[in-house]
């Protein structure tokens, strides 16, 4: 049987096809990098053991486990969403002694037992079978070696089991824009590891910018490593959804090979490669076509957890959610472990494969530019049949989002996108949604963030004024993006300026006491009219990023706010006129939206066919279609 016939990931490949070894995961027992905790992959639980990358050394009476991030295999995710019933363990060892191998597992209430165990003497290989049948809810398994009598080197550490599925083809694409150091460095790291780099079949590599990622010599070495698999690709800037969107729409053309995964990658995050191995692994033997997502560890703290698996809340236009209530969060995965399985609604596109099945069912991405394209259509193929997996124990290091600061550009194309995929995906109520966009633009106003409250009215102002509007999706985004900028330019408080513009001895005025929920409503219509009476603290203060609640800047009448990076500050200060002026403008639109928002969902709803079709975006790209 031809395997490139079989398009179906959870398609049975047939009674002739021919039976093959698919490795799952390795071992490892370092980072890929020194500023990596050799931690997050294995422990020194009992006396002396050097760890390298693929290498375990141990001293007589050592005693080693693999209870870590990296280290477990996450059997209740295996269990839950592939066809894999069993698996084989295999352990180089080298030994004039005798050295134990023992795979351990964990249940939802993270209580540990034995699965197999083997004591091996000499050199050679260790075989360990293993099932995984007792895992749905929660748990994983791991592996722990003892050096019983002699020292001993524990190498080559394979997870892997048997399929007749069909091989399919393994896809990377990343998109950029003027991050040529960053993309350059990402695409190298997956040229670093030569299993990896073998795994890879295409490399799309799509550069929006001026500062050219071709020009940087780390590039040009992968590009060698790869060959005529790495395809770079030019084109105007169509955010992040046209990057990504590129790479899918180049990996699923017509006459392409099949069955494909297409893995999108963040340009700026730091790669573990072994992620990259597990998800397309994942993906070649889930039951059923899915999304398979990694996970995102903090750049800047990279022990740290962002969040086990996310979902949404469409009523208040929500993302980035914890899915379970007993999902990690900003947590230690050195000292912490997710026993639980966490059931994910969408995976961020800071690493996140989509099977071509999902491109031939719903179609390519909605022409967002920036922000909640991988929310929609995460949402778009689950209520296709095609749920989402976020896969623990896979990730990559993506900069703290807490280091980004909310006030920008992007705020646009969030209340535009977020709007669209409430009225695709959900629909909308529009008196309540209105309720919440008003909550939000005057709690923009009571902080003297005006710029972040125009903002925000354009965002809804294109929802209603429709696909093809002034700020639509009809050219990708640019002309919207450009006009946002120039817009937020005439609002001073916009801008960023440097430490050395505070007051020499400015006082520090920290948030004290957080509003009850249920009556955040009365604390804002108290600081607006405390505001209209101008009876705020007088005198410039200084108020850090983490204490800038809307409800405590409010108190005073002019601020400088630390930004999230925390490479300078911004100068907000009551301004009457403005107020009084986006006030007005806000009354109105609200008025509008409850007028005109059901037509413009419908408007969005028919327009999705279209927008998200081969066509529209080789119109995009410049290029032809097929």
């Amino acid at each position: 049987m031809d395997a490139t016939t079989v398009t179906a990931a959870g398609a049975d490949a047939g009674t002739d096809a021919a039976e093959r070894d698919l490795l799952l995961q390795r071992t490892l027992f370092s980072g890929p990098r020194k500023w990596v905790n050799d931690d997050l992959y294995s422990r020194v639980t009992r006396g002396l053991a050097r760890r390298t990358r693929s290498d375990l050394q141990l001293q007589p009476g050592a005693v080693v486990d693999t209870n870590t991030y990296f280290g477990r295999f996450e059997a209740s995710y295996w269990q839950r969403w592939t066809s894999v019933t069993e698996l084989t363990v295999r352990v180089s060892i080298e030994s004039p002694g005798r050295v134990d191998v023992l795979v351990r597992a964990s249940d939802i209430g993270s209580h540990v037992r034995t699965v197999d165990m083997v004591h091996h003497s000499g050199d050679g290989m260790a075989v360990l079978e293993v099932p995984i049948d007792t895992f749905t809810d929660g748990g994983a398994m791991w592996l722990e070696f003892h050096a019983v009598d002699a020292e001993a080197t524990v190498s080559e550490v394979t997870w892997s089991t048997t399929t007749t599925r069909p091989v399919r083809r393994a896809t990377v694409a990343i998109c950029t824009f003027n991050r040529a150091d960053d993309c350059a460095a990402t695409v190298d790291s997956l040229a670093s590891d030569p299993l990896v780099a073998d795994l890879i079949d295409d490399l799309y590599v799509t550069d929006q910018g001026t500062d050219l990622v071709e020009t940087r010599e780390n590039f040009a070495h992968a590009a060698r490593e790869f060959g005529d698999r790495l395809h770079y690709l030019r084109q105007p800037n169509l955010g992040g959804a046209g990057g990504f969107s590129r790479g899918l729409f180049e990996a699923t053309a017509p006459g392409a090979p099949g069955p494909v995964d297409v893995l999108l990658m963040d340009d700026d995050v730091r790669v573990e490669p072994e992620t990259v191995l597990r998800l397309f692994a994942f993906a070649a033997v889930t039951r059923e076509p899915m999304l398979v997502g990694a996970q995102m560890m903090y750049l800047f703290n990279p022990d740290y957890l962002l969040v086990s698996a996310e979902r949404t809340h469409l009523p208040e236009l929500m993302g980035g959610l914890d899915a379970d209530e007993f999902a990690l969060r900003d947590q230690s995965m050195v000292e912490d472990r997710q026993e639980r399985r966490i059931d994910a609604e969408y995976n961020a596109w800071w690493s996140c494969l989509i099977p071509g099945e999902a491109v031939e069912k719903v179609g390519l991405p909605m022409p967002y530019f920036f922000q909640w394209d991988d929310i929609e259509y995460g949402l778009r193929c689950r209520q296709a049949g095609m749920p989402t997996c976020t896969l623990q124990g896979s990730a990559v290091w993506h900069a703290d989002f807490y280091w980004k600061d909310g006030d920008d550009f992007g705020q646009f194309f969030s209340q535009r996108n977020s709007l669209v995929t409430a009225s695709i995906r959900q629909g909308i109520d529009p008196k309540d949604m209105a309720k919440n966009l008003g909550r939000s633009v005057l709690r923009a106003l009571v902080a003297m963030q005006y710029g972040l409250a125009a903002t925000r009215m354009r965002g809804i102002e294109a929802f209603l004024d429709g696909p093809g509007g002034a700020h639509g999706v009809a050219d990708g985004g640019q002309e919207a993006l450009a006009a946002i900028r120039a817009e937020r330019a005439g609002y001073p408080e916009t801008a960023k300026l440097g430490v050395e513009t505070l007051p020499a001895g400015i006082t520090v005025e920290r948030k004290v006491g957080i509003p009850r929920e249920d009556r955040e409503d009365q604390v804002l219509a108290k600081r607006l009219l405390v505001q209209k009476l101008g009876r705020q603290r007088r005198g410039v203060v200084a108020i850090p990023y983490e204490d800038a609640a809307w409800w405590h800047v409010s108190l005073f009448d002019e601020v400088y706010v630390t930004d999230a990076s925390q490479t300078g500050v911004h100068h907000r200060k009551v301004d009457p006129a403005r107020v009084t002026e986006l006030q007005k403008r806000l009354i109105a639109l609200l008025a509008r939206f409850i007028r005109e928002a059901p037509a413009a969902q419908e408007q969005w709803r028919r327009a999705q066919a279209e927008l998200t079709t081969r066509e529209n975006w080789a119109r995009l790209y410049g290029v032809d279609a097929d």
